[in-house]
């Protein structure tokens, strides 16, 4: 399925094939979605990050060198390389910094989340920044479904609502080339409409029992982006993230929006992004969402 390119000039009907895709095969990747100066802004957060793990790393007498020259899919790398045990798999809870505000809440992208949720629209509470690391376990991604994460989740939360119910959507958004080398990911398209199947629990993961998945593997696609593009996917799609073969991080962001009316079947009610129902709620700008806490 050939991806889509952003066209504001022609939007009625692009948000038309994005739904129509979305609904058959579980996802739609869009090209050229974001500017290339947010990505930029986005990556800047990380290179931060980096710099903060290796002023320690450094003050601790772990490493000697900060390895400031190299490049930003490489750093990271090259500071863990041979004390992979310490290394980070992924930035969670230090994402309310106002350069991210703009990709969260970005008004072109919650406008196309209102046509498939409505308007009462929630960050969930569940937003990562991940560097895949080359060849190590430790970031490799088996074949799973994020409503099977959720469904365990839910299994310490009363709420009353069933996980297959959710309506939600993922987003999936690179900071540097995503191909088969550097470990893309893999979905097998229309695995959304089986519902929440069964998982078994793996290390550092969970998979889906191979009596479900192997018959369907020889559907597996490849989604290979880049930086701009995003790849939104339906939270009970069938997807993996291939070993990273190549020398270099494959650094990403990923995200989930929900229908607000319903609950997170989690203990946290993450961040109202749009409401008619809860105007106050809604988190208005860079500075109020530096404010604000992940466990909220």
């Amino acid at each position: 399925m050939q991806p889509l390119t952003w066209d504001e000039t022609n939007r009625e009907a692009l948000l038309k094939e994005i739904g129509e895709r979305f609904d058959t095969q579980g996802y739609v990747i869009i090209r050229q979605f974001f500017d290339q100066a947010l990505i930029e802004q986005v990556k800047l957060v990380c290179s931060e990050k980096v710099d903060a793990l290796a002023d320690k790393l450094k003050a601790n007498g772990v490493v000697e060198d900060a390895m400031e020259r190299e490049p930003f899919d490489k750093r990271l790398y090259r500071l863990f390389k041979d004390r992979m045990d310490l290394a980070p798999k992924s930035f969670d809870h230090t994402l309310h910094v106002a350069e991210l505000y703009e990709l969260f809440f970005n008004r072109k992208l919650l406008d196309v989340m209102a046509c498939f949720l409505g308007e009462e629209l929630r960050l969930y509470p569940n937003y990562t920044v991940r560097p895949k690391f080359p060849l190590w376990e430790g970031t490799h991604v088996l074949w799973h479904q994020d409503g099977g994460y959720t469904k365990r989740k839910s299994q310490h939360v009363d709420s009353g609502t069933e996980v297959d119910t959710f309506r939600m959507i993922n987003v999936w958004a690179p900071l540097v080339p995503a191909t088969k080398q550097n470990g893309c990911m893999q979905f097998i398209p229309g695995s959304h409409k089986l519902g929440v199947v069964e998982h078994v629990d793996k290390e550092p993961y969970i998979e889906i029992v191979a009596s479900v998945l192997a018959p369907l593997l020889k559907d597996a696609v490849d989604i290979e982006v880049d930086p701009g593009d995003i790849v939104l996917f339906n939270n009970l799609m069938f997807h993996y993230g291939q070993p990273n073969t190549s020398d270099r991080i494959r650094w990403s962001v990923d995200w989930r929006y929900q229908d607000a009316t319903q609950p997170t079947n989690r203990w946290t009610r993450g961040h109202i992004a749009r409401s008619r129902l809860e105007p106050f709620a809604v988190v208005q700008s860079a500075t109020e969402w530096e404010k604000l806490c992940s466990w909220h």
